[in-house]
């Protein structure tokens, strides 16, 4: 295995910030209804809220913003991403869109009817809630080492292919319109997907003749952990298995704001010709044209050019390899966190962490407030708040890791960084018997995360 012990590139432009004082952060947060979200980012020292359009951007993508074809149809930059998309990943047809939920909107839209039920590995909280939109039920079937934190099983993302198919037949094939997968599994640790998996779901899918997409967010990801992890891969190139992986797929939705490493866009990318016709269809009337798709021709060209350079092997190294760095530390250290590290973040397990403080006073929020005031550091939960409440009984929809997600941006910040906040969990967690839990004060009906009020118990 070829070892790059330092970034695969040099750092041209840089963005000042600035470090608040632990008051102040106080003062923001309170005022913030101690939601991180509500938070100004130039008050937010090193910011792991999301992996999503926060990276940087290479020279060679931005020389390609500059030759822009601003059409309003059939401009340039659209092919050139037609042909990354069908030489990279292999589908023939593609919608493009202004960010991954959009493509799930118009893939669930056309798929979903009411009372259907869409197996997931795992749902994150946007394609759970366009499922609970269209009326129908999220269905996770994770393998059961997901939710043992501890567990250093390589592939903890696999859908468990017998709860699958014992699924299939208890509710019926008729009433599941599509198989969802999502590589790398970001509700579950950051945590990869096997090719044996992926193709054992492909398989169950083609038995019962369900449809079977895959949410290709950090595909690039998972493929370097493919190949890093799984028997028979360890020699071959990232873009072949990269070109595997979607092999088994009827198509997939995807936010370029991750692996394609840019700050906008996404793309539903599809085998079935009359299914791309009606999602066409569709786009003009919630995205615009089908060859720009709510972007401009710039953005087409730098998905384009993204898609090229996160499946270099050097890239993916440095990547997964700098998310270890953090999770080592902090393992040695002693903090809780979800083993093995994952692709894109590290997740600390704040049930451990916190074990004074039950799940009704969100531990993982309550966590990520401290982590903010301590060292000006934001990261995102990803447990109680961000499930919502059960439809039908309207109480809270507890799920079974309770998280705080650190998620680094693509290029962006170096290992220097990474030791801050490794020194900031430190001293939390030498003080975590004082800290208490949250209350919600406000919350909105869909996605309550995004905008939701708190206060101190």
């Amino acid at each position: 295995m070829n070892y790059f012990p330092a970034e695969p590139f040099r750092i041209k432009v840089v963005e000042p910030i600035k470090m608040t004082s632990k008051e102040e952060r106080k003062r923001l947060i309170k005022e913030a209804g101690y939601n991180l979200f509500s938070l100004r980012s130039s008050d937010v020292y090193i910011d792991l809220l999301t992996d999503s359009g926060t990276g940087a951007m290479s020279d060679y993508q931005w020389a390609g913003m500059m030759l822009g074809d601003e059409s309003y149809a059939g401009s340039k930059n659209y092919y050139n991403l037609e042909r990354s998309i069908k030489g990279i990943l292999g589908f023939p047809y593609f919608v493009p869109t202004h960010q991954g939920r959009a493509a799930e909107n118009l893939l669930l839209s056309l798929l979903v009817k009411d009372n259907d039920f869409v197996p997931n590995n795992m749902h994150f909280d946007t394609t759970k809630a366009h499922v609970l939109h269209k009326k129908g039920i999220p269905v996770d079937l994770v393998i059961d080492e997901a939710y043992d934190p501890t567990s250093n099983y390589p592939f903890k993302g696999n859908m468990d292919l017998v709860k699958l198919e014992n699924f299939i037949n208890e509710k019926g094939k008729e009433v599941i319109p599509l198989i969802i997968l999502t590589i790398t599994c970001n509700s579950g640790g950051g945590q990869p997907v096997s090719m044996e998996n992926i193709k054992g779901v492909s398989e169950i899918a083609k038995k019962y003749n369900i449809p079977f997409y895959i949410d290709a967010c950090r595909f690039a990801e998972n493929a370097y952990f493919i190949k890093q992890r799984e028997p028979g891969y360890e020699n071959k190139e990232i873009r072949e298995i990269v070109k595997e992986t979607f092999s088994y797929a009827d198509g997939c939705t995807m936010s370029a704001k991750k692996d394609a490493i840019v700050n906008i866009g996404g793309y539903l990318a599809l085998r079935n010709k009359e299914l791309h016709q009606q999602a066409s269809s569709l786009a003009v009337l919630f995205e615009g044209f089908p060859t720009y798709g709510g972007l401009a021709g710039r953005d087409l060209e730098a998905i384009a050019r993204g898609l090229e350079e996160v499946t270099e092997e050097s890239y993916l190294s440095y990547r997964i390899g700098q998310v270890k760095y953090l999770g080592d530390r902090l393992l040695d250290a002693g903090i809780p966190i979800i083993e093995p590290p994952g692709g894109h973040a590290i997740y600390i397990d704040a049930t451990r962490f916190l074990p004074d403080v039950p799940q009704n006073e969100f531990p993982a929020q309550a966590l990520g407030v401290e982590l903010y005031i301590e060292a000006g550091v934001r990261g995102v939960e990803i447990g109680t708040v961000l499930a919502g409440r059960d439809p039908k009984t309207g109480d809270h929809d507890y799920p079974k890791l309770e998280l705080l997600r650190l998620t680094i941006p693509r290029r962006v910040y170096t290992n220097n960084h990474m030791d801050v906040v490794v020194e900031g969990l430190k001293n939390i967690y030498q003080r975590r018997k004082q800290i208490s839990g949250l209350k919600i004060t406000y919350e909105a009906d869909i996605l309550r995360h995004f905008t939701a009020k708190f206060d101190k118990i």
